[in-house]
């Protein structure tokens, strides 16, 4: 089945381009010029992924992005990588920790780009087809399933590769992992040494299922080598 993805992108040129790039490879494009026409076609019509650029005429797109994460339902799920032309890389930390599945940088090669959706889609797949038994650690339960998390029967919003993480570390509590075992369990992309989208990603999931983000006691880091989920019960 054709996968439906939207493109929120002021550069029509490039949009087309990317357009007709990704139809070859099986996916249907579709396109918004600004943030507000993007956050209609994500109510409407319900994208597999958004490819959000920072820049837009309206509002930018870390704006676009928290606004997409506080849609209603399902929508406010949906993957979303984000396109930036600037170098600087709090603009990319700062995107991931508002929500952000993944990033790519402009100029581009079409070919990474294809390669990032296909590993950000993998990743709901393979999440998906995970058993259906549910992960409980005191009041934090973990529902591989519907891929909801909950702590004391409140949900708590994380976005798809930040769900993964948790269950690859949560799968292995007690067991301290590196950043490259992290990594590899969810089938992620490779990262740089210096980039720290991993740290970005586990300082969201803290903010979501720790009582005090600052003092955590699920998942822990160990200085120079990772993290690891705690085994304590609340």
């Amino acid at each position: 089945m054709t996968q439906h993805l939207l493109m929120i992108e002021d550069d029509a040129r490039l949009a087309q381009m990317v357009g007709e790039y990704l139809g070859q490879s099986g996916f249907e494009v579709s396109h918004a010029g600004d943030g507000h026409s993007g956050l209609e076609a994500v109510q409407n019509t319900a994208p597999e992924l958004v490819i959000l650029d920072l820049m837009l005429p309206d509002m930018d797109g870390l704006e676009v992005c928290r606004r997409i994460r506080a849609l209603p339902g399902a929508r406010a799920q949906v993957p979303v990588l984000m396109l930036t032309a600037k170098g600087d890389a709090m603009d990319r930390i700062i995107g991931l920790e508002i929500g952000a599945d993944d990033y790519l940088p402009k100029p581009f090669e079409p070919r990474e780009l294809l390669a990032r959706i296909r590993a950000v889609l993998r990743r709901r797949v393979d999440g998906a087809a995970e058993l259906g038994k549910q992960l409980r650690f005191g009041s934090l339960e973990i529902d591989r399933d519907a891929r909801l998390v909950s702590v004391a029967g409140q949900a708590c919003d994380l976005t798809s590769y930040q769900f993964d993480l948790l269950v690859a570390l949560a799968e292995r509590a007690g067991r301290v992992l590196t950043r490259d075992q992290i990594m590899e369990a969810v089938r992620g992309r490779e990262l740089d040494a210096f980039d720290r989208s991993i740290d970005v990603h586990m300082g969201r999931i803290r903010a979501a299922i720790e009582a005090d983000p600052k003092d955590p006691r699920r998942i822990l880091t160990v200085r120079g080598v990772g993290y690891v989920f705690a085994r304590q019960q609340d």
